[in-house]
């Protein structure tokens, strides 16, 4: 992969329940830019983007009146996609990573695979429906969609917690490690897709 190939994106999605805007760039320092109109999903958005190094401008206008589970998976879903496009071929790509992420008297654990088959295990539970303004479940929905439209097989454990927000926080900062990781280009391999089949 020529040094010089720019890996970005950007990513529209319209319906009858929200409307999103993703721009991204993988090889990016972590700036971000969030406005989803959840003030606790804007602070886990921050944490991917500068925790991955993956520039991220997110904006989103969603049916929030009536709850806040369509913005959460259309952002998933438009990130998913960004991602998936800016990769490419996934020529040069680390492919595999894992980060455990400690977090005061919270442990997470983010495994994945960039392997074009989209997959999550999904292994945590809160113990509060809310952090914030934000439903509990939602965060589950946000990294199905982002796993399913990405193209990556994503496992999320968290081992033990005794904070909710530390939880939330830990998952997403877990996520964006490994996702820094395996999305790199590994420079002794970095014109070969890593794959035995050639493609992913």
């Amino acid at each position: 992969m020529p040094e010089t190939a720019m890996r970005t994106a950007t990513i529209s999605r319209k319906t009858n329940e929200t409307e999103i805007g993703v721009t991204l760039n993988l090889d990016g320092t972590g700036a971000h830019a969030m406005s989803t109109g959840i003030g606790f999903f804007d602070h886990m958005l921050d944490q991917l983007s500068r925790h991955s190094l993956i520039d991220m401008d997110v904006s989103a206008r969603g049916d929030l009146h009536i709850d806040f589970h369509h913005t959460a998976e259309d952002v998933g879903i438009a990130i998913g996609q960004a991602i998936s496009k800016a990769l490419g071929d996934k020529k040069g790509i680390r492919r595999y990573a894992s980060c455990d992420l400690p977090m005061d008297g919270t442990l997470t654990r983010a495994a994945l695979d960039v392997s074009g088959r989209p997959f999550l295990v999904w292994k945590a539970q809160f113990s509060a429906p809310k952090v914030g303004e934000m439903d509990t479940e939602l965060f589950r929905e946000f990294f199905q969609a982002l796993a399913m439209n990405a193209g990556i097989t994503l496992h999320i454990e968290n081992f033990y917690t005794d904070n909710n927000h530390h939880l939330a926080e830990s998952m997403f900062k877990a996520v964006a490690r490994a996702l820094r990781d395996a999305v790199e280009i590994d420079p002794r391999q970095a014109d070969r897709v890593p794959s035995t089949k050639g493609t992913l």
